[in-house]
């Protein structure tokens, strides 16, 4: 039976597959931003998703929506545009600058969901080594980037910005090639956009989300995947 839980004070979560259908996703409301809750959260397919001032409400939505990691995960205009481009790729060199770039409110909307308590829980959990930023460069500018969290190989995409046109399909790709050099299998992207379906995003059932997750969630990444690091391009 689908119901709305609501969180103690312990880290713990009902089964994913209770998540209500209307809202699509929402299984329980309440509990903490500490990193051993969200960190129990990524590792059972959920996610905190909830507007600043409003409780904490967490989701696991049916479909989901991935990607499979690839090495070369761009059309031939984003390639020739990468090859002509000046821009810098690194890793975990700048996720405060990242994680607070995403938290700017777009054109189109009139505020943001990673509110400050957002920001310093992930901010936290990078300090832990579980999230992790891919940024762009032009010159010292930080231009584009993005940000998530690792759960053995699966990488759970959170946000992602620009500040140049394409800079946040730049470092997309860029996420791409290095998840894939690394030995991952799956990219969470959540809730399918528009955005997410143009990049090659697809929606799959939740258990069949799940029972992935369930096979990579323990699986050991080499020491060196997320050391801050410049990254490059292979074409």
């Amino acid at each position: 039976m689908n119901s709305l839980s609501y969180l103690n004070k312990l880290p713990l979560f009902p089964d994913p597959q209770q998540a209500l259908s209307d809202p699509n996703g929402l299984l329980a409301v309440g509990g903490d931003l500490s990193p051993q809750r969200l960190v129990e959260a990524y590792y059972q397919g959920i996610f905190p998703w909830f507007n600043e001032h409003d409780p904490i409400l967490w989701w696991s939505p049916d479909p989901r929506a991935i990607f499979i990691p690839k090495r070369h995960a761009v059309n031939k205009s984003m390639l020739k545009l990468l090859k002509k481009s000046p821009w810098r790729f690194s890793i975990n060199k700048a996720f405060t600058e990242v994680i607070h770039a995403c938290s700017q409110p777009r054109l189109t909307q009139q505020g943001t969901w990673i509110s400050s308590d957002i920001q310093q829980a992930y901010i936290q959990l990078h300090k832990l080594g579980k999230a992790h930023s891919i940024e762009v460069w032009d010159n010292n500018e930080l231009v584009g980037g993005l940000y998530g969290i690792a759960v053995g190989s699966v990488f759970c995409g959170e946000s992602m910005f620009h500040r140049q046109s394409n800079a946040s399909k730049a470092a997309f790709a860029m996420l791409n090639q290095h998840l894939y050099d690394k030995g991952f299998k799956l990219i969470d992207a959540q809730i399918m956009n528009p955005h997410l379906a143009n990049l090659g995003a697809v929606d799959v059932p939740r258990k069949a989300f799940l029972a992935q997750l369930k096979q990579l969630r323990n699986q050991v990444i080499n020491d060196d995947t997320w050391l801050p690091q410049e990254v490059y391009f292979e074409f």
